[in-house]
């Protein structure tokens, strides 16, 4: 933050806690984000945080508005049923609530769960394969990686239990023909997640436009696979960055 920017704490209203109000402000950085590196699909996908607390409540977009346009204010804040607990004047994607209540329920360590509809994730999404161990960014994550088979427009809450099942201990899931789905403690991870898997993906539909694949030893992927661990801890490294980038262009997400 500049000398210039105002304070996290300057926009937040009386009646929003400040742990809330700092949840609130990371993830409407979040959103701003995916519209920066031009991961967004209209008013469509979703980003979620985990309220902290215990009355298990998680802020998503408001449906309606551009990711560019979010601020930490207009973000509503849900009950695990999808009733909205403190009305803004903005309703909620059915859809959003679906993928994202059934992995906030199911994993109380899921402090942000991020969902896109890129180009290259869908691409890969939509491969047989999936995501191939070709680069070293698609290495670091492809242990981390479930598969969730496409069954419609996610708004049958019964999807929930199938979602969380694929999904077991992993924190990186392919949706097959529809996207890409991060979890993290933190927005920070949840966003660092994305942008190596997004990564990954982009060079891996790159690669295969350039003619014939080649593939590293089942060592170096072993390696590589021990490596991927380190993933989580680089985001409170990368995070900061990423803020000041926002700050610099338009600090209005804190608002």
């Amino acid at each position: 933050m500049t000398a210039s920017t105002p304070s996290t704490a300057d926009f937040r209203p009386s009646h929003i806690s400040q742990e809330e109000w700092l949840a609130r402000v990371d993830l409407a950085a979040a959103y701003r984000l995916v519209a920066h590196f031009g991961w967004d699909d209209l008013i469509f996908t979703h980003l979620s945080a985990r309220v902290p607390g215990g009355d298990h409540h998680f802020l998503i977009n408001p449906y309606g508005m551009m990711f560019h346009e979010i601020t930490a204010s207009s973000l509503v804040k849900v009950d695990q049923h999808g009733d909205i607990v403190s009305d803004n004047g903005y309703r909620i994607n059915p859809a959003g609530f679906t993928i994202h209540s059934a992995i906030h329920m199911a994993k109380e360590d899921a402090g942000s769960v991020m969902h896109l509809h890129n180009h290259a994730g869908t691409a890969v999404s939509a491969q047989k394969d999936g995501l191939l161990p070709i680069t070293q960014t698609a290495m670091l994550v492809y242990p981390r990686i479930a598969y969730h088979d496409y069954e419609g427009v996610a708004l049958d809450l019964d999807e929930r239990e199938r979602i969380v099942k694929d999904l077991g201990d992993k924190d990186v899931m392919i949706l097959r023909n529809h996207g890409t789905l991060t979890i993290g403690k933190t927005v920070a991870e949840a966003f660092t997640l994305m942008y190596f898997l997004e990564n990954a993906c982009e060079k891996q539909i790159r690669a295969q436009a350039g003619g014939e694949l080649n593939f590293p030893s089942q060592q170096a992927i072993e390696t590589t696979h021990k490596q991927s661990a380190m993933l989580p801890r680089v985001a409170p490294l990368v995070w900061p960055g990423l803020i000041r980038l926002l700050d610099n262009k338009d600090p209005g997400y804190r608002s």
